[in-house]
């Protein structure tokens, strides 16, 4: 079984694929959608759940999503026309960093795939040619919550704490209008939700070829996080605006 399919069981229960409950992420739309007709691009859309859940509560809201996984948009065009919401939905099958728009947007969204740019910064300076005057970014981004152990480091690469995170986002002109850190509830019920549909697959399914591997993989992705970072890992989204200076 190939990791797409893989990461599908994996977030079948936890469709946002970072550790965010529904409040919270109906909170960081509100921050960053205060109109509710305004254009949303979302830079590594997968199952464009966010940009689904903004165009559900908002019927005047249109939005457009890109991201490399046919598998992912295929699922996320049948869900936009489950929901009605279809016609207000452009979906891009491209490498995100390489999209081009003709029209700007008034809210670019990229939570969880700045590895899709190379770092946090990177992906800002994308989010930043799309934007449109006044504009808005909702970014999300992992942080170490405390000293990593070298398994953690490994893992995730060069993250920052909370402080230095934000820091760097400032230093590169942007103002944060409103932040979110992931609670311990938030960062605990996403690993269960993954590792967890991943084991009941497998269980659900003893005569698939594939149900070994991927009761295998749910059994080394617990372990990795219960004994590797889950004491040091954070995650934190931002809603910023370009600063006076550099807008």
């Amino acid at each position: 079984m190939n990791r797409e399919r893989i990461s599908g069981i994996a977030h079948a229960d936890h469709p946002i694929k970072s550790p965010l409950g529904d409040d919270s992420v109906s909170r960081l739309l509100e921050r960053g959608l205060p109109r509710g007709d305004e254009r949303v691009l979302d830079l590594g859309c997968g199952t464009a759940e966010w940009l689904l859940r903004a165009l559900a509560s908002r019927p005047h809201l249109r939005a457009e999503g890109v991201d490399v996984s046919e598998v992912a948009l295929t699922q996320a065009r049948q869900a936009a026309s489950k929901l009605g919401v279809d016609d207000r939905l452009v979906l891009h099958h491209q490498e995100a960093a390489g999209f081009v728009s003709a029209q700007p947007f008034d809210l670019v969204i990229s939570v969880g795939a700045t590895h899709a740019f190379d770092g946090l910064l990177p992906t800002l300076a994308a989010a930043r040619r799309h934007l449109a005057p006044g504009g808005r970014v909702l970014i999300g981004e992992s942080f170490w919550d405390r000293t990593p152990s070298p398994e953690a480091v490994e893992m995730f690469g060069d993250l920052h704490d909370l402080a230095t995170t934000v820091d760097h986002v400032v230093a590169d002109g942007w103002a944060p209008v409103h932040g979110h850190v992931s609670t311990r509830d938030e960062l605990d019920a996403y690993e269960w939700a993954c590792w967890g549909s991943l084991a009941s697959w497998a269980l659900d399914h003893p005569a698939d070829p594939a149900a070994v591997q991927v009761l295998e993989t749910a059994t080394a992705q617990r372990s990795q996080w219960l004994h590797g970072y889950r004491d040091s890992f954070g995650f934190l989204c931002l809603v910023l605006r370009r600063s006076p200076a550099t807008t």
